[in-house]
């Protein structure tokens, strides 16, 4: 008995489901159809076994076990769900009514209303079916069609028809899983469209991504082309007016305009090499340098700064300067053209370092001719401008505190300083790495691995970087890539901010240093390789930047 009624609660709910897609059906037939269709003949309901109203705990819905056993409601009783007075349109109250089993499957497929009956009548509890009934090949029958909905077919908006809706004749009726795919159908029809909406949303936001980040990508590669084309059509940097303080700027011989130029910036006469040169251009007639000293001042304007090299008046006689880390050959080159000694008479009064005091380990002035600026009289020889120059090395070195017998390594230390540091502050940090690679125990190859000594060995002082074959090549004595230690001698001229550096170095672990802007001198000091690396290559792109 338990089974028997378990069977008719399953038969319960699909019936259920059963009514709610017919009334959808029909609901659809009325409101899709013209006005003009023919109407459906009015027909009896059905027994009251085949289609039955909610409800029961047990047996068949609209039957209950204590009310109604055994006895079968009449038709036409106003309280039989399926009672059709007549009325034209006549509604139950569950027209469109989806209880959420659309398309509900419980697994008894080809289960019908002609098991309701079965069950029911075995089970006492309702009589056995006796109107006309609809079936199946291979399955019972099926009780069609309903009663009790009689009503026109309205004409009904072409997009939500059903693709049944010209069926109208009972016996092309769509079968239950046709009528079920066709939900699905509309359902599906109703849902696609939002989702579309939320696709060409999400299509949007990624495409906006995708073009901010190729705006950033094309901002960041075009970001140094785009600086070099605006600065091409800006005017170079220039100072205004005459200047001010006194200074002192030697032409060399053989100076040509871009020499000067960059010399004039370098000390910080003119604001920029380019200016200079494009007032040099403008001029109607080119103008001629004379090599020698000429009184000027500090931070002049491009125009001010020409005038005043092209006044005689200028023009210091005898007067010649030897700038930080100058090398002695072009120390000896700016003393010949200032006094009008030839330059070979200077270098042949410099030919024995000895001879003028210099430490025994010394085979050229190289280191001693002091920068500073000199000025001597019209009768003055080669031998007193050499001797003044190394004597004034001397005083300095004597100032600083440094021993005689400690002179020559201390001059050699205090050159590679003053050519590698960018700055009076790097100077100190640039003694504390030359230290450090010194130290066997710090840097085991003690390899100083300096450009700049290179530039010394191979007699180029115009290049900043060097190349592979270069640094490779040990038959240059000053090569310090593959030669250890201090170089075999001075590189340069040292100040007195070098000579004290090279006594007092910064303390720090840093065994690697790199400039990274040749314009400004600053410089990146590194403890480890990999944090060098970074700055060489940091380097790298300021050389690619400014070619």
């Amino acid at each position: 008995m338990e089974a028997q009624r378990a069977a008719a609660a399953r038969a319960q709910r699909a019936a259920e489901a059963e009514r709610a897609a017919e009334a959808e059906w029909r609901a659809a037939q009325e409101a899709q159809a013209p006005a003009q269709q023919v109407r459906r003949p009015q027909q009896a309901p059905p027994p009251q076994s085949a289609r039955v109203a909610a409800t029961g705990p047990t047996g068949l819905p609209g039957q209950h076990p204590d009310q109604h056993a055994g006895r079968q409601p009449e038709p036409g009783r106003p309280d039989d769900p399926w009672y059709d007075d007549g009325t034209r349109g006549y509604d139950d109250g569950t027209r469109g009514y989806d209880d959420g089993t659309r398309g509900y499957d419980d697994g008894t497929r080809g289960y019908d209303a002609h098991e309701d009956a079965r069950y029911a009548t075995e089970d006492r509890l309702a009589p056995e079916p006796a109107g006309p009934v609809r079936g199946r090949t291979d399955e019972a029958p099926e009780e069609w069609p309903p009663t009790g909905g009689r009503g026109l077919i309205a004409e009904a908006d072409p997009h939500d028809q059903d693709p049944f809706a010209v069926l109208v004749d009972d016996t092309t009726r769509p079968s239950r899983t046709d009528r079920r795919a066709a939900a699905a159908w509309d359902f599906e029809e109703h849902e696609r469209e939002p989702n579309r909406r939320r696709r060409g949303a999400w299509g949007c936001l990624i495409a906006l991504i995708v073009l901010g980040a190729l705006v950033a990508a094309a901002a960041f590669f075009l970001q140094g082309p785009i600086t070099s084309l605006m600065e091409r059509f800006q005017p170079p940097e220039d100072y205004s007016g005459a200047g001010t303080g006194e200074v002192v700027f030697m032409i060399n011989e053989g100076d040509g305009g871009e020499t000067i130029a960059g010399n004039l910036e370098e000390q910080d006469i003119v604001a920029s090499s380019e200016a200079f040169i494009d007032e040099v251009t403008s001029r109607s007639e080119q103008p001629i340098f004379y090599p020698g000293a000429y009184r000027m001042a500090n931070q002049m304007s491009a125009e001010d700064a020409l005038d005043a090299l092209l006044d005689p008046e200028n023009k210091l006689e005898n007067t010649f300067v030897i700038q930080e880390g100058l090398w002695a050959r072009d120390a000896l080159a700016n003393a010949a053209a200032a006094t009008g000694i030839p330059i070979e008479e200077l270098e042949a009064a410099a030919s024995d370092p000895q001879a003028l005091g210099l430490p025994a380990e010394a085979t050229s002035v190289e280191g001693f001719l002091f920068p500073a600026t000199y000025t001597f009289g019209p009768d003055v020889t080669a031998d007193e401008v050499v001797q003044t120059l190394v004597d004034r090395s001397f005083q300095s070195l004597d100032q600083a505190g440094v021993a005689p017998e400690d002179r020559w390594e201390t001059v050699i230390v205090a050159s590679l300083i003053e050519r590698e540091a960018g700055s009076e502050a790097d100077a100190y940090k640039v003694s504390r790495v030359i230290r450090n690679r010194l130290d066997a125990n710090q840097f085991p190859t003690q390899l100083l691995q300096f450009d700049s000594t290179v530039h010394y060995g191979t007699g180029d002082d115009t290049l900043v970087t060097t190349t592979d074959a270069e640094r490779a090549d040990a038959s240059n004595p000053y090569n310090t890539y593959v030669h250890p230690g201090l170089p075999p001698g001075p590189i340069g001229n040292p100040g007195d901010v070098a000579i004290d550096a090279a006594q007092h170095p910064a303390d720090g672990p840093w065994l690697y240093f790199v400039t990274v802007n040749l314009e400004t001198g600053e410089t990146v000091f590194s403890a480890t390789f990999e944090e060098h690396e970074a700055a060489v290559q940091q380097f790298l792109r300021y050389l690619d930047e400014n070619g």
